[in-house]
């Protein structure tokens, strides 16, 4: 009984740890609010709130349980595009945020053709992501 409460303190210990890692994370960096203000969705700050802690929630849930759902294909594709939008806005706001581009291009001497850079980097992600797809999903 005192070993399992043990591992129940030091689990929950991880989780709130990672969790204010998180949290830590987008909040320094500002990911969120520079995500309202490209979207001009700053209004909506409420829903945002809410999607950050029912992804967290329901994140958790499907790491502890592993739960089996039974979803029609077409919702499985709304839901992929969602994540994949997500993702991606997520991944575009942090380089923005840290100035990976600028910082890239002037490394590498391409301060004049940064357009590509940036149409090299996308290809990629949908190549890859195409590649995941294809390969490990649907195989």
């Amino acid at each position: 009984m005192i070993k399992m409460l043990g591992v129940v303190i030091v689990s929950l210990s991880a989780g709130v740890a990672v969790g204010g890692g998180f949290v830590a994370f987008i909040t320094v960096l500002g990911i969120i609010p520079r995500m309202m203000q490209l979207t001009k969705t700053a209004r909506k700050i409420v829903l945002y709130e809410a999607a950050v802690i029912f992804g967290a929630i329901f994140g958790s849930y499907v790491s502890l349980f592993e739960p089996q759902f039974s979803i029609p294909p077409i919702f499985l594709l709304a839901i992929g595009l969602c994540y994949g939008i997500f993702v991606g806005s997520l991944a575009a706001a942090l380089t923005e945020v840290l100035n990976v581009f600028p910082i890239l291009a002037k490394r590498i001497h391409l301060e004049e053709k940064i357009i590509y850079l940036i149409g090299a980097v996308v290809f990629g992600k949908i190549c890859g992501s195409l590649f995941h797809w294809l390969y490990f999903i649907t195989l």
